[in-house]
């Protein structure tokens, strides 16, 4: 099994959205990036574990834990042309973006903030993707000692 870290803004898809949705399921898509493309089509599995993380936001940090449900698919959106993620150079003969299916796991009972999350980055969260300088990506993935240790954070 794999963990990751997920972001998303809370104002185009929250944890509330997710816990909304029916069966508290839906799909991840709108990935507009290759390296995550190729994480969502290649290495999702169902069984996988995931932060979810909300972002450009007034106090982004992760808000809880989605598991995937359904590993990666053609993103059916990027077919469509009226939607806000339309690539005209993806078809469904020769996809060019993936998405997964997702369902809400647990909802922390408090954000573990960025700053919170910084504050440990010289010990406990030492490598972690989402605290490097530089690192737009949407997803990344999570090492077991990062998860375990976030999870106490969480569980505290």
């Amino acid at each position: 099994m794999n963990h990751w870290l997920m972001k998303s803004e809370p104002s185009t898809f929250s944890i509330d959205d997710l816990a909304a949705a029916p069966k508290r399921t839906t799909c991840w898509d709108g990935v507009r990036n290759y390296q995550v493309r190729n994480m969502l089509r290649d290495q999702f599995a169902v069984g996988d574990l995931a932060f979810m993380y909300h972002s450009s936001c007034p106090e982004p940090g992760i808000v809880g834990v989605v598991k995937v449900v359904k590993p990666g698919y053609p993103d059916s959106t990027a077919f469509d042309p009226k939607h806000d993620h339309y690539d005209a150079a993806s078809t469904p003969q020769q996809p060019r973006w993936y998405m997964v299916d997702v369902r809400l796991e647990q909802r922390f009972s408090r954000v573990i903030s960025l700053d919170e999350l910084r504050h440990h980055a010289s010990k406990q969260l030492r490598g972690l993707l989402v605290l490097q300088r530089g690192n737009r990506l949407s997803i990344t993935p999570v090492s077991d000692d990062h998860w375990r240790f976030i999870m106490s954070l969480a569980n505290a």
